[in-house]
């Protein structure tokens, strides 16, 4: 197990303790802040394996926060899934428990679609 996902271990196991606080640097922030124009991010599985956590926060965040992906929702390669986002910096980290993850920061316009594909 690499480094970088047993960070987001202890993260989720910190959520569980502290329970639902509604803190940005525990969730990650919300996805759509009110007011502001929204995007959306697609994140396409291009890796053989299923991607089963999405991790969404904002730039500047100190934790790529929860999993985003619904309850009993994962990714098996080629599938994808769209999050609705405020417009503006994110970071995303997907990947499957028990092998690693990837990262990527991105910047949705207001209106516009970003894709991002994690590979292998």
């Amino acid at each position: 197990m690499n480094s970088v996902f047993r960070g987001v271990a202890a993260a989720a196991c910190l959520v569980m303790l502290v329970g639902c606080s509604g803190d940005a640097w525990i969730t990650g922030g919300e996805l759509v802040r009110p007011g502001e124009p929204t995007g959306t991010i697609t994140v396409v599985n291009g890796t053989s394996r299923v991607v089963d956590v999405i991790l969404i926060s904002e730039c500047g965040a100190s934790t790529y926060g929860l999993d985003r992906l619904p309850d009993s929702v994962a990714l098996s390669s080629g599938q994808s899934y769209s999050f609705a986002v405020s417009a503006g910096c994110w970071d995303v980290d997907a990947g499957s428990v028990g092998y690693g993850e990837a990262r990527q920061r991105l910047n949705v316009a207001a209106n516009g679609i970003t894709e991002y594909t994690v590979t292998d």
